[in-house]
């Protein structure tokens, strides 16, 4: 029988691999793994499959009668929505969480929310590391897909600084809102600190769940709620390895690199705009900011600036938003927050890369700099893939949502949008939409957490470099 390279074992017959080493006898754990296992297990299509191992998890958790209130007979759909919704740390919801979930099941959503802001996988790994003190290969490969880590050996290093950031911020953020609720609220000290726990991870993970039925309409002028919840978000949405960089404290401005200023100058420039706008458009119109005190408005400004990127929460009523304070929060939605953070959307460095490749066109330059930094062509092709494949998703999600449901373009369009950004905000139109629409959002949120180009590079682990050039053309363009 011959090899995989032609030869042939002249004594036994036995089928060689590729440095003759003969297949018969070998354990079966040193054999090569098929090539469906390997597939199936490459790193960058096991994030996709755990997020949906714990999605089929956390849907039958949530179908549970101890989970729910009442005893409603059709509770899938509402189970597997919110699932979704949790683990891809968005906040559309089908079913008003304070009041259809027990507490038993809004325990179920915390837990989904932390696993689907830190990651299934690296979490996985995380434990790993606890348990066995040790992380394969395979491991150090799946963590570094999720936390965009370029260097394999500090894969180790950046997941317990994950962890213990977002315990950090988390413990800081649930310390401040349970003393407002106890002391302000009349809460018992163990309802407030579920409910500051609750909404702190909510927050930092830009998750948006509440466990208010008006989300935070009802909390809209109280700082000592929307500050500390807005600091949270904020922080979340930065991504780890700016966090991790800021928290060194020994680097100078002028020696940051060219993510971390792109990252943080991005996030200041579009949280003026966001607060700066919404003020604008929302301060006198009496369905929103008009009958608030002037500490109301400001904080309404203020929330209406940073729950958009990929949070969730609204202190308004987005459904009596004025039709360009939708659209601004549309395009802030998109963007989204962070690279390797808890937040969704495009990122800002994916815009602002395809910003100044723009400016350097224009002004007729070959290359595409950024603070006497130049941008790599494989870099600037995976903005422009991002940024499409995001079109894409909305598009087709707005055009499947018109066909299923009656609402206009302009509702349906903002729910596309906060769905694949995994913002969670929606115009109130969230708990009348058919299943089939439920579905088209699902199916956004979880490409949307995943990523554009994760999802692209597990459907095509196939591909093959070319090892050759063809002759090269130019097209007009424009």
């Amino acid at each position: 029988m011959r090899s995989l390279n032609g030869s042939q074992d002249p004594d036994q017959g036995n089928t060689l691999d590729l440095k003759g080493i003969p297949w018969n006898g070998v354990p079966k754990a040193r054999r090569p793994e098929s090539a469906v296992r390997r597939a199936l297990l490459h790193p960058v299509r096991s994030v996709p499959l755990a997020f949906m191992a714990v999605i089929i998890l956390g849907a039958g958790l949530l179908m549970l009668p101890v989970s729910r209130t009442g005893a409603d007979a059709d509770v899938l759909m509402p189970a597997l929505f919110t699932s979704v919704s949790a683990v891809c740390v968005t906040g559309l919801i089908t079913v008003d969480t304070a009041t259809f979930w027990t507490p038993f099941g809004q325990t179920v959503i915390l837990v989904l929310i932390q696993a689907g802001g830190f990651g299934i996988m690296t979490l996985a790994t995380l434990l790993a590391l606890l348990v066995r003190k040790s992380i394969g290969l395979r491991g150090q490969l799946v963590a570094q897909t999720e936390t965009h880590t370029l260097n394999l050996g500090d894969v180790r290093a950046v997941l317990f600084r994950v962890a213990k950031i977002m315990l950090l911020f988390e413990a800081a953020t649930a310390a401040v809102l349970t003393g407002r609720f106890w002391i302000a609220y009349d809460q018992n000290p163990a309802t407030a600190l579920w409910h500051g726990t609750f909404h702190a991870v909510s927050a930092f993970n830009n998750a948006g769940f509440s466990l208010y039925s008006d989300n935070l309409v009802g909390l809209a002028d109280d700082g000592w709620i929307i500050i500390p919840i807005c600091a949270a978000i904020i922080a979340g949405g930065l991504g780890f390895p700016v966090i991790i960089q800021l928290m060194r404290g020994d680097i100078r401005v002028k020696d940051w690199s060219v993510h971390l200023r792109l990252t943080v100058y991005g996030t200041l420039l579009l949280l003026a705009v966001g607060i700066g706008l919404f003020g604008a458009f929302e301060w006198n119109r009496d369905e929103t900011l008009g009958p608030m005190s002037f500490q109301g408005k400001l904080l309404g400004a203020l929330a209406g600036g940073v729950f958009p990127r990929t949070a969730g929460f609204n202190s308004i009523d987005y459904g009596a938003a004025a039709p360009e304070t939708l659209m601004v929060t549309n395009v802030l939605m998109f963007i989204g927050g962070g690279s390797a953070g808890t937040a969704g959307g495009i990122k800002v460095t994916t815009f602002l890369v395809l910003g100044f490749a723009i400016w350097n066109e224009v002004r007729g330059r070959d290359h595409v700099t950024i603070g006497h930094r130049s941008i790599s062509s494989s870099s600037q092709r995976q903005a422009l893939s991002v940024a499409l494949l995001g079109v894409a998703a909305v598009i087709s999600g707005t055009i499947l949502l018109l066909m299923f449901t009656d609402y206009s373009l302009e509702k349906v369009l903002f729910e596309s949008i906060s769905a694949f950004a995994t913002v969670g905000m929606s115009t109130g139109i969230t708990f009348n939409i058919p299943p089939s629409a439920q579905w088209v959002l699902m199916a956004l949120m979880f490409i949307g957490r995943i990523g554009t180009i994760t999802v692209a590079s597990a459907l095509a682990l196939s591909s093959r470099p070319r090892l050759f050039q063809l002759p090269e053309e130019r097209p007009l363009i424009g």
